[in-house]
């Protein structure tokens, strides 16, 4: 019996992050596009070769954008907004404003992909818009696949999800209703794709995991019936989540082939034997494409085994989703604890797995005999080992009290108590936190951590980096500073490196947007902090200014949701010990003097349950987790948090309960539509809407921030606005930042003058006080 195994995707960025560079390199002016072309070409085949050389039965095509998946439907259905003033999405720099922003237009929004931690670009929707073919790259990836010796499996995002994933740009619109606008496009697309010899398509439909009007779900049966035309077998892949409900709906319709997500929802390959025709592929992903921990093989051989008696050679072995939210490749990592490294598993380790479980499901388990002994072996090793709880971290978890969820008194009390100490004008100006990790930045942390650089002359290093941002920041007259975060590598990794509990590879990056990339820890064990982890650094700081520094630290469900976590306890536990561990800090740089201190939980969205039915016991431990991390403070600190990309509109309740004094968010790209939901909430405390997109190096005119400002303010009382960017500045380089920084604060000004004015009030600005 032959069993095909696939992958619904591989990671992008190359083993050593070569698209980064390349990118970079093209966007800084260094790498023309034909070499940029080049390289990604070289990077494409690498991967093939992986997949080829592991003996998969198919090879993914389509699947390597040069920024975004979603960016490049929008670039083949001919879906480009007419504000960017292009129709040619062949054109490397039309493609890169869509992404980048240019001079005459900001970028497309940005937010996360369902509950991972990548971000892909919303496409805009309007009535009376059409689609046509309007790039080649799919189409010459297929035939470069061909040219390279391998049977290439073409992958799509399907319709209805790129519907769906996008906005309407007029309130109202009903974007479903282009749907049969787009699908003669569509079935060009696959008619084109079996005329170039593909045997079948993978069309990615994750939708179907969430909960999803009846509208959506019957379009599905017009969809697909239009689909099939063009004759070329359809898998139609399903991932986040269960889709057992529509088992009956997905087996009428006319696909081939149906894909599902077994490492999230196992329960729901019981619906399908029972109902998926026994002619069509059913495509089991068995080995979990989301973490990096080993497959139980066995266990996994069991289930594929119970499929197989039933669906025969019409039963395929594959991933849960696609492996671009995982390493590339374990090997090298001679530095991870051995012990931990025995448990793990990345994309390339992942590859073998699934060929494995393939051959095992063909020829038996005795075919795979050393493999099952090795993979029960870790197992073992990783349920027993007596590294992995600690009886001090147990003993205060069991210890919590109610009374430690809470702040002392309300937010009005303490709203006062912080206006006491700090006399902030009205439309304080900050920033979120990080500013440009420059080359002699890099290049410091890289000498200490190889251990060619003393570790006092890497102190005196980033203690000139501080200076240096706090010089720059008083000069552009910021009114809360911050300490610029030169000796943070990561918001993540940094502070995993300081705690028990967590390991790191060298090279285990994977890709959140674009060129960004990012190395998660992976969390292994119970945490615990040992000593104080951002103090001297923010206490510096302080002594550096009279102006009042803001400490940075990130968040307990941030951590966790950007970390490879643990699966061997509930992920509420572990979120408790973060915010435990998060907790000690914040009290830490309470009694340094701090009195504003931000923990910045972009990920409490990303974290939410896909299925509504599924939020409220999530929610009640995410904000539960943040309101033990920041409530040990006096009334008098002052508490931030920051989220970005994310729809907050359906849990407002859950972000107020989080009681945080300041909010800060982004808002720009949707130019403030996202503040729509705090008018109809109220939101009671104060909140800083992001007045410039840091995604991109276009520098935003002082008059454009004033506009967002006077949308926020039709919104937010003013004198509960702050104004700040989007987010971090970390990526940027100091010419724009200090340019788009100037333009900020000039319009802070201006709206302070003219509130004032209006108000009747003679303006009359506190001075900045000493922390």
């Amino acid at each position: 019996m032959a069993i095909r195994t696939h992958v619904p995707g591989f990671p992008r960025i190359g083993a050593h992050r070569e698209l980064k560079s390349a990118l970079e390199a093209h966007w800084a002016g260094d790498l023309d596009a034909a070499d940029l072309e080049a390289t990604a070409a070289d990077i494409r085949r690498g991967r093939w070769a992986r997949q080829r050389d592991a003996g998969l039965g198919f090879v993914t095509v389509g699947d390597f954008p040069l920024y975004d998946h979603v960016l490049d439907t929008i670039a083949l259905v001919g879906a480009i907004p007419p504000r960017f003033g292009a129709t040619d999405a062949n054109d490397l720099g039309a493609y890169f404003a869509l992404a980048r922003g240019s001079a005459a237009s900001p970028a497309l929004e940005m937010t996360k992909w369902f509950d991972t931690n990548y971000h892909y670009l919303v496409p805009e929707f309007t009535a009376g818009m059409t689609f046509r073919i309007s790039s080649e790259r799919l189409f010459r990836e297929v035939d470069e696949a061909r040219a390279f010796g391998v049977e290439p499996k073409p992958v799509l995002v399907g319709p209805l999800t790129f519907l769906y994933l996008g906005k309407s740009v007029a309130p109202g619109f009903d974007r479903l209703s282009l749907l049969e606008r787009l699908l003669p496009v569509y079935v060009e697309v696959l008619a084109r794709l079996k005329a170039q010899g593909v045997e079948w398509v993978q069309v990615d439909e994750p939708i179907l995991a969430l909960d999803l009007a009846e509208p959506w779900l019957e379009a599905f049966g017009l969809a697909y019936r239009a689909l099939a035309q063009a004759g070329v077998n359809i898998l139609l892949a399903t991932y986040f989540g269960s889709v057992a409900e529509h088992a009956t709906r997905l087996a009428a319709l006319p696909v081939q082939g149906l894909h599902l997500d077994l490492a999230r929802a196992p329960e729901q390959l019981d619906a399908f034997l029972r109902d998926w025709p026994a002619d069509r592929v059913l495509s089991l992903g068995v080995v979990d494409g989301r973490n990096i921990w080993r497959a139980d093989l066995e266990k996994a051989l069991a289930t594929l085994e119970i499929a197989g008696k039933q669906r025969g050679d019409k039963l395929w072995v594959s991933a849960s989703c696609s492996l671009l939210h995982v390493p590339v490749d374990l090997a090298g990592e001679d530095k991870l604890d051995p012990e931990v490294r025995s448990w793990l598993a990345f994309a390339q380790q992942k590859l073998a797995e699934i060929v494995t479980l393939g051959r095992g499901l063909a020829e038996g388990a005795d075919a795979i005999a050393a493999e099952l002994d090795a993979s029960r072996a870790a197992v073992r090793s990783h349920g027993k080992s007596d590294r992995v709880a600690n009886p001090l971290v147990r003993k205060r978890l069991a210890a919590i009290d109610a009374a430690q969820y809470e702040r002392r008194s309300v937010f009005a009390i303490r709203h006062a108590a912080q206006r006491a100490r700090l006399p902030l004008p009205l439309f304080p100006t900050t920033t979120i936190g990080s500013f440009p990790q420059t080359p002699e930045i890099r290049a410091a942390r890289a000498k200490w951590k190889r251990r060619e650089m003393k570790s006092l002359a890497y102190l005196e290093a980033m203690r000139a980096e501080i200076r240096r941002a706090i010089e720059i920041q008083e000069s552009l007259g910021l009114d809360v500073l911050v300490h610029g975060e030169a000796e943070r590598n990561d918001m993540v990794e940094y502070f995993g490196e300081q705690l028990h509990g967590y390991a790191f590879s060298a090279n285990g990056w994977v890709q959140s947007y674009g060129s960004r990339c990012v190395k998660p820890p992976i969390l292994w064990g119970d945490i615990h902090r040992p000593e104080p982890m951002t103090v001297e650094w923010t206490a510096y700081a302080q002594s550096l200014t009279s102006r009042p520094v803001k400490a940075m630290l990130t968040g307990p469900i941030t951590m966790l949701q950007w970390s490879f976590v643990r699966t061997d306890q509930p992920r509420s536990q572990t979120a408790t010990q973060l915010a435990l561990a998060i907790r000690d800090e914040v009290r830490d740089l309470e009694k340094a003097g701090i009195g504003l201190i931000q923990i910045d939980e972009p990920a409490i969205r990303e974290g939410l349950p896909l299925r509504a039915a599924d939020w409220s016991a999530y929610l009640a431990w995410a904000v539960g987790a943040f309101k033990l991390a920041a409530s040990g403070v006096q009334d008098a600190t002052q508490i931030h948090t920051h989220m970005c990309y994310s729809e907050f509109h359906d849990i407002l309740p859950s972000i107020a309960a989080l009681d945080a004094d300041v909010i800060t968010i982004e808002t720009s790209r949707s130019r403030m539509e996202l503040l729509d939901a705090f008018r109809a909430f109220a939101y009671p405390n104060e909140i800083g809407p992001g007045v410039y997109d840091i995604h991109s190096p276009r520098i935003p005119p002082t008059g454009e921030i004033l506009d967002l400002l006077e949308k926020a303010c039709d919104v937010v009382d003013p004198r509960r606005l702050w104004v700040n960017p989007d987010c971090g500045l970390k990526t940027r380089h100091w010419p724009e930042v200090q340019a788009a920084l100037a333009n900020m604060v000039a319009a802070a000004r201006e709206m302070r003058s003219r509130y004032l004015r209006a108000s009747g009030v003679h303006s009359k600005v506190s001075s900045p006080v000493a922390m």
